[in-house]
């Protein structure tokens, strides 16, 4: 597949260009070219960055969090395009989450808390958040951010007399590899619009 990978000298994107490339897909350097956009850029370029290839008819990988791509997922459900989204793309991090929220079925207090490099833009995370949602209930979330970190969440779940924790450490951004290749072999098959989550290709 042609991709144009936006966000390709930034942290994840210097590691995904040559995974992507090793498992065989092209980069280009335009939309006009590509077949799928993949994006990990930043919450103040990514709008603009899904907007135009939704406008161009191309489907869209995103991993850049901070945003709200709501208006983009109408965009392109009107556009007939595809528009893919996962606040975290670590296969462990989405385990996490299904975990967490059936955990929280049975579990009366839970609280999270993520830590990321310093660098990271948003607090709390996109991960934290959805895990939260998919708690089904109000979830207290603490936010780290410190050098040499790149992203850790543990979920604490409580009741009388224990204690249930869940987390997950991503030690460095190869974690992600294999999120944004299932999704970007998938993209091309899902309805129109926004679709969030990789727990929705998981089934």
């Amino acid at each position: 597949m042609r991709l144009l990978l936006n966000g390709r000298g930034g942290k994840v994107g210097s590691v995904l260009a040559p995974a992507l490339q090793a498992a065989g897909h092209e980069l280009v350097d335009d939309l006009a070219a590509a077949d799928a956009m993949v994006d990990f850029t930043a919450p103040d370029a990514v709008l603009a960055n899904a907007e135009a290839a939704v406008n161009a008819g191309v489907p869209c990988v995103v991993g850049t969090s901070g945003a709200d791509l709501a208006g983009v997922g109408k965009t392109a459900a009107a556009a007939g395009v595809p528009v893919f989204y996962a606040p975290n793309f670590a296969l462990g991090a989405v385990l996490m989450m299904r975990f967490a929220a059936e955990a929280a079925k049975h579990l009366p207090r839970a609280e999270i808390v993520e830590a990321h490099n310093e660098a990271k833009l948003d607090a709390p995370s996109g991960t934290a958040k959805a895990t939260a949602e998919a708690m089904g209930r109000e979830v207290a979330i603490h936010s780290i951010r410190l050098p040499g970190l790149v992203a850790h969440q543990e979920v604490l779940l409580a009741g009388d007399g224990q204690l249930l924790t869940i987390r997950h450490d991503a030690f460095s951004r190869e974690a992600y590899v294999p999120g944004v290749l299932l999704a970007l072999g998938r993209v091309r098959d899902l309805p129109p619009g926004l679709t969030v989550g990789l727990d929705a290709l998981l089934d």
